[in-house]
């Protein structure tokens, strides 16, 4: 590596505080609305028909996530190579997109290898198509994404692209338990750690301004912890843990939260197998639910590698791990995305209640005038129950005071 990494934060990004949320007991009543992110109907997966694993963790992951049978693709090709031919890969690109749904928004890989198309990684030649204006040699910039930091819930709508995600492993075991957190993950709304470490590595360390201000603005459940030092070691909160090394010690010894981010932030971390750095599967396989790494070796500019900042806030946001993970990166072009894309720890709605009031939280709910609609079944019919505004300071809750309760819910802005 050449340059070192600077990572400034960006204040602006931020979510609102989150109230901390408790998981709701049994009984609870159930709010049928949709949150606004990236989910199964919109998600492809596709299959290597020549390879076992991806055919099994294909199989599981359609299963588990409810994948819609016509969101499963099925290509062949020869397993197992770390590297596959540019004009291969093109072939079966063809074959991809003709298979593919208008509607789908993003892609899932089901292998680890191959992880690399001739110059790019595997995930941005999905999800982009193979460009070499995404590749470099030696210390040149990339192709930027028109996707990095954007709003956009829909970026194959309004970039003509679908980002993509391998649900990486070696054997299936360690595939189920990566698939089994994500989904565990959803709207948990987890009470965790954001550790950010400055390490003795300084073409790799993690570097952040105005940490006080960067703590009073995300959820006060989820503590921003910067550290000066290489590693972590008995840590039972991780839900994000950014560093920068070419090897990590004692990550096992660690306790991540479902849903968690885990990043070395160095420069083969994505060559997933046979490298001599440290392979971002060693992640998934102590227990993260998603990382990152360069399947070449770049030119160490901040924009080719995840900005912690904004993979933290918009996953506070409530977007999902592919979205909030792909938005982070400027420069895609040399780097992989591993994980289970789905996973929604801030997704969703939180609802309590108490008597005759309820309360809902999502910290995607607009500010706003709102009706409660009430039912005996989620097929309705529904019945108007209530009215609630936005609560100041906490413009991402409602509070609903109702006659009569129901076992099933909508809200509709006014």
């Amino acid at each position: 590596m050449q340059k070192t990494l600077f990572i400034a934060v960006i204040l602006t990004l931020l979510s609102p505080p989150i109230p901390a949320a408790t998981n709701a007991p049994s009984g609870q009543p159930v709010l049928l609305n949709r949150t606004a992110a990236i989910g199964p109907a919109e998600l492809a997966v596709i299959v290597n028909r020549e390879d076992p694993l991806s055919i099994r963790i294909g199989a599981y992951y359609q299963k588990q996530r409810a994948i819609p049978e016509q969101n499963m693709i099925y290509i062949t090709f020869k397993p197992g190579r770390g590297v596959m031919p540019e004009e291969e890969f093109k072939t079966l690109k063809a074959a991809v997109d003709t298979q593919t749904p208008e509607s789908i928004q993003a892609y899932a890989l089901t292998w680890v290898a191959p992880y690399r198309v001739g110059c790019m990684s595997i995930t941005t030649a999905f999800a982009a198509g193979f460009n070499r204006e995404y590749c470099a040699q030696g210390c040149k910039l990339t192709r930027t994404s028109p996707y990095f930091n954007s709003s956009s819930k829909r970026p194959y709508n309004d970039y003509g692209i679908r980002p993509t995600m391998s649900i990486a492993a070696t054997d299936f075991r360690s595939a189920r338990a990566l698939i089994d957190r994500g989904v565990a993950s959803d709207t948990t709304f987890p009470a965790g750690t954001a550790y950010l470490l400055q390490t003795s590595d300084k073409n790799r360390t993690v570097r952040i301004n105005a940490e006080r201000q960067f703590q009073e603005r995300i959820s006060p459940q989820v503590k921003l912890r910067l550290l000066k030092k290489d590693y972590l070691t008995g840590k039972k909160d991780i839900l994000f843990y950014f560093t920068g090394l070419a090897r990590v010690p004692q990550i096992a010894t660690n306790r991540y939260l479902p849903g968690a981010i885990a990043d070395h932030l160095t420069s083969a971390g994505g060559v997933l197998t046979g490298s001599g750095q440290m392979s971002a599967l060693r992640w998934l396989e102590a227990g993260a639910t998603g990382s990152y790494g360069a399947v070449v070796e770049p030119c160490n500019f901040p924009a080719k590698f995840p900005v912690p900042e904004i993979a933290i806030a918009r996953y506070l946001s409530g977007e999902s791990l592919i979205e909030s993970y792909w938005k982070s990166v400027a420069m895609p072009g040399q780097g992989i995305f591993i994980g289970e894309p789905l996973a929604k720890p801030f997704g969703g709605f939180h609802t309590t209640s108490n008597g005759n009031q309820l309360t809902i939280y999502s910290p995607t709910l607009p500010s706003g005038n709102y009706q409660l609609y009430g039912a005996t079944n989620p097929q309705g019919p529904f019945t108007l129950s209530a009215t609630a505004s936005t609560l100041i300071p906490s413009p991402h809750q409602l509070q609903f005071n109702v006659n009569k309760t129901y076992p099933f819910y909508l809200i509709k802005r006014k």
